[in-house]
């Protein structure tokens, strides 16, 4: 397993689908924010959590497309298929390696991109908790969705179009928790409503990835 999460991570990097495209995109969505609603900083700061919890959810979804199709290319699917190690454990290795190099990244990089939107301060640290507690869970979707249209030509549009409403739950309760730390409210209940989803996200959907992904390969 550490030989696979290495492997995934060494390919996710070279193959341009690691944390520079997804912090790139991240960027450029928190830098043009402003140009579209203006320089307003108290305008800025109400919407801050939610426009940079939106961001870090679209520079997730931007490297899924790469997440299995360069294992399908090579064979290194039916490998695995075939292998001692079950199916749902390489796959939540995928997504743990999917997390490290894009979504970490992002968690790191949201504070310093807050400043550019204005993030009131105590928005600072619950924007942070809730990337770390949502983000994971944007990685186990994804997987899901690459599972399923894995083999498929050009199938980045259709696997946004059936991971993005997965998505939804998540990008909420993220944006709610953040919100409310920086408005000083209670975030209790967002903040567990999120820690559920993705708790039950990564006890679920690797199965889930796992039929799809043995339907595809048949």
């Amino acid at each position: 397993m550490k030989a696979l999460l290495r492997r995934d991570l060494i390919l996710a990097i070279r193959a341009g689908g690691g944390f520079g495209l997804g912090l790139a995109f991240f960027l450029i969505v928190t830098v043009l924010v402003p140009f579209g609603v203006g320089p307003q900083s108290e305008l800025l700061s109400r919407i801050a959590p939610g426009i940079l919890w939106l961001g870090a959810l679209l520079a997730c979804l931007l490297s899924l497309d790469r997440l299995l199709a360069l294992d399908w290319e090579d064979g290194t699917l039916d490998l695995l298929a075939t292998s001692p190690l079950p199916l749902e454990a390489a796959l939540s290795i995928k997504a743990l390696a999917h997390w490290i190099t894009t979504g970490l990244p992002l968690v790191l990089a949201a504070p310093v991109f807050g400043v550019l939107l204005s993030l009131p301060q105590p928005g600072y640290f619950w924007l942070v908790i809730s990337l770390v507690l949502g983000t994971p869970a944007l990685s186990v979707i994804g997987t899901f969705g690459a599972a399923l249209t894995v083999g498929v030509k050009r199938g980045g549009l259709l696997m946004s179009l059936l991971v993005l409403p997965l998505y939804v739950p998540t990008l909420i309760f993220g944006a709610e928790v953040a919100r409310r730390g920086a408005e000083g409210m209670q975030t209790t209940t967002p903040l567990l409503m999120l820690a559920g989803i993705t708790l039950g996200v990564i006890a679920i959907m690797p199965f889930a990835s796992a039929v799809a992904l043995r339907v595809n390969l048949r």
